[in-house]
C-alpha cells in the first residue's frame, strides 16, 4: 500500500485519522501534517517536504482547495521535485475508500465516494 498524506489547517488531519481508526483499526500508512496557528508557510512546507522523502508512492489529501496545506503542495507538485497525487476537500468517506482500495490493490474512486458520502438526512427521512 502506498503512502497517505492527510494535510490540514488545524488538527481535521489528526482527529480524521483518529476517527478512522476507530472503524478500521490502526493505519500505519496514513501520516498526518497540521498547519498551526503560528505556522508559517515556509514552515509547512520544509515539513511536508521532509516526509514526502520517506516514500516515493504518496496520495495527499488535502483539507481544503485554495488553502495553505493544498496550495503548498500543489506548488510542490507543480515544481515537479516530487510526483504524487493531490485531492482536496478530504473526508471520511474518502479515507475509508481509500483505505479499503488499498486492502483490494486496486485505485478506489475517490472523489465520487467523498460526494457521495454527502446527503441531507432530513429528505432521506422524508422519503421513508
Amino acid at each position: 500500500m502506498s503512502e497517505l498524506l492527510l494535510i490540514s489547517h488545524g488538527r481535521y488531519c489528526e482527529e480524521l485519522k483518529k476517527s478512522v481508526e476507530m472503524i478500521l483499526g490502526p493505519q500505519e500508512n496514513i501520516l498526518t501534517l497540521s498547519l498551526g496557528p503560528n505556522d508559517g508557510p515556509d514552515d509547512f512546507r520544509e515539513r511536508f517536504e521532509k516526509i514526502m522523502e520517506l516514500s516515493d508512492h504518496f496520495t495527499v489529501f488535502a483539507d481544503l482547495i485554495g488553502g495553505t496545506p493544498c496550495n503548498i503542495a500543489a506548488r510542490v507538485l507543480m515544481e515537479g521535485t516530487k510526483k504524487f497525487d493531490l485531492y482536496a476537500g478530504m473526508n471520511m468517506p474518502m479515507v475509508i475508500s481509500y483505505v479499503n482500495a488499498c486492502f483490494v490493490d486496486k485505485k478506489g474512486s475517490l472523489v465520487s465516494d467523498a460526494q457521495n458520502g454527502i446527503a441531507c438526512v432530513n429528505e432521506i427521512i422524508e422519503q421513508a
